[in-house]
């Protein structure tokens, strides 16, 4: 990553972000530069259409990543600070032993349809989770899709060795998807949206599920040191999340721009990931630890770390 010269800030500077730094305001040889991991658009395009990073004391530096897998292994590696993803990639990293702290959650604002779902092709014989008992379903290891699909079995008392899971990027899942050599997909917006416009059809809904939650996920070792900008941030996203839910047609002709995405697309995108603040509580633990046990009882993680421990809450009051 490129480094950039840090700065000394005053506090008339700081006052005038108008956003309100933590107390710890940056101090000479403190570099201001917050390394932000990005997914297929969301919290970039976010942040440029609301405008919210005007001002802000600080660089920030974006990495784009195609989905949580690749976006937490960077923000596990130390690549970056900071990323947001759903809940069952986080805690299936966070159960891996990576070093990821959960400093904010976000939740949907509503039961989005087909925010997050297993696919089929319209001809498809497979009508319900039973149908999909033999079959291959292609997912991204440790992913809302992957989980989604642990979900269904277990609600239909499937065990999860009675199908045939192809662990795959969104991009190749697609792609075997579209040839014919999956008989499912289970994946999030806004592949759903792609999909489901080519003409897929919808076996699992995951707002018959509840849908994930998202969750701003922080290297452990970057907290200290970047407390100010972290907690800055957070503030600043929620003011973009705001933003968007108000003008969601100005943001969605943004994150086309950022991701390629057709208008249209982008626009539902953005109808099934609208989400709102949420504090940290035993609610919301007790909904981490049950995914915990799904992926556990899978042989996919062995579940030993302490949940509660995943979680920071000292930026509680930051967004």
């Amino acid at each position: 990553m490129r480094k950039k010269t840090a700065v000394l800030l005053s506090a008339t500077l700081v006052a005038a972000a108008g956003i309100g730094l933590a107390a710890a305001t940056f101090r000479s040889g403190h570099e201001s530069v917050l390394r932000v991991a990005n997914q297929k658009g969301q919290v970039k395009a976010m942040m440029i259409a609301s405008g919210v990073l005007d001002g802000a004391p600080y660089t920030v530096e974006w990495s784009e990543f195609p989905a949580a897998q690749p976006l937490l292994e960077a923000v596990g590696g130390g690549a970056a600070d900071l990323g947001l993803a759903a809940d069952a990639p986080f805690i299936f990293a966070y159960q891996s032993r990576s070093p990821v702290k959960a400093i904010a959650v976000q939740a949907p604002a509503n039961q989005a349809a087909q925010a997050l779902a297993i696919l089929v092709k319209t001809a498809s014989p497979i009508r319900t989770p039973r149908d999909l008992v033999g079959k291959s379903i292609a997912t991204t290891r440790g992913s809302i899709g992957h989980h989604l699909l642990l979900q269904a079995l277990e609600r239909a008392n499937i065990p999860a060795d009675k199908v045939r899971v192809t662990l795959l990027p969104p991009g190749d899942a697609k792609a075997a998807f579209d040839s014919g050599a999956i008989d499912a997909w289970a994946t999030w917006t806004p592949y759903t949206n792609v999909a489901i416009k080519e003409g897929a059809r919808v076996v699992v809904d995951a707002k018959d599920y509840g849908l994930p939650l998202y969750i701003d996920i922080a290297h452990a070792d970057s907290i200290a040191p970047k407390r100010a900008l972290l907690a800055d941030f957070l503030k600043r996203e929620a003011q973009a999340v705001a933003w968007a839910r108000a003008h969601p047609d100005q943001f969605a002709q943004v994150l086309a721009k950022e991701t390629g995405l057709p208008l249209d697309i982008a626009r539902a995108s953005f109808d099934r990931s609208n989400r709102v603040s949420r504090p940290i509580d035993a609610g919301i633990i007790a909904h981490e630890q049950a995914i915990t046990q799904r992926f556990q009882k899978a042989g996919l993680t062995d579940g030993k770390r302490d949940v509660a421990q995943a979680f920071d809450t000292s930026f509680a009051d930051n967004h």
